[in-house]
């Protein structure tokens, strides 16, 4: 079934009270409950982004119903709220996490409400959840040199390992932005596999550093989720989604073109 089509769900905050800024892209604990119900009730089984790809790249098979379950930037809900909801059903998940966001040495104020210390990071590993990197500051990757984005790539990597003992695999582009320049020097950097945004279903010929995911936000209602875990009606769902990013595309790139041809010598 090397052609399964798998529903990666990716998650922000999980918070009864978010702030404004991340207000749209959380979701509450017993919205987040309630969904992690549904997935076991539906007999679907939860994998880490590492165990995918790892399955993928040696073409091992994959249960009858996989699913990821990932988190980005690293909000403090996600251990007081998504861990118990996790644990009660023994789901792996995945966190990737902005290290210069998170409470700690290492902290730039970048954070855009309460973020996970690390304490608390190093719990989520203990308890199953895979750690991945975000980057450092959380940029647009494909917009900043070259020098800037090994920076951001491998700083998180190091402080990554430093505080969990371990190096992180996997990686996801903060705003799922990327270039063809920003996956390469993902690989180069180590990690083995990177996801994406693009709101669709996850495939094996997607390639390992480009695997879709679909978003799941305060809106989200439970017949939408249930929906998108089904792989039904996944362009129709998301069709506004995508308008706005390929409107947003078409600004990035003229931005990137204006500061290209201010450059000195072209």
């Amino acid at each position: 079934m090397s052609d399964m089509r798998v529903p990666i769900l990716m998650y922000h905050a999980v918070a009864t009270d978010p702030n404004e800024a991340t207000r749209a892209l959380s979701v509450t604990p017993e919205a987040f409950a309630e969904q992690m119900a549904v997935l076991a009730d539906r007999g679907l089984t939860p994998l880490t982004t590492a165990d995918l790809a790892a399955r993928w790249r040696s073409g091992r098979p994959l249960p009858d119903r996989p699913v990821l379950i990932t988190f980005d930037d690293g909000y403090e809900g996600v251990h007081r709220h998504a861990l118990p909801a996790l644990a009660k059903h023994g789901f792996p998940a995945t966190l990737f996490v902005s290290t210069g966001w998170l409470r700690g040495p290492y902290d730039t104020g970048g954070g855009l409400d309460t973020m996970l210390d690390w304490d608390q990071v190093r719990e989520l590993a203990a308890a199953g959840v895979e750690i991945g990197g975000h980057s450092h500051s959380h940029p647009q990757l494909d917009q900043v040199s070259h020098a800037t984005l090994r920076f951001e790539l491998i700083h998180c990597k190091e402080i990554v390992t430093d505080q969990l003992g371990a190096v992180p695999a996997s990686f996801a582009y903060p705003y799922g932005y990327s270039s063809r320049r920003v996956r390469q020097t993902v690989r180069e950097t180590g990690y083995t596999q990177a996801l994406a945004v693009g709101n669709g279903l996850a495939r094996r010929a997607q390639g390992p550093y480009a695997l879709r995911r679909v978003t799941v936000r305060r809106g989200t209602g439970i017949d939408e989720f249930e929906r998108v875990i089904e792989g039904r009606a996944i362009a129709r769902t998301f069709a506004k989604d995508r308008a706005l990013t390929k409107g947003y595309a078409v600004v990035r790139g003229a931005r990137r073109a204006g500061r290209l041809v201010s450059r000195p010598g072209g």
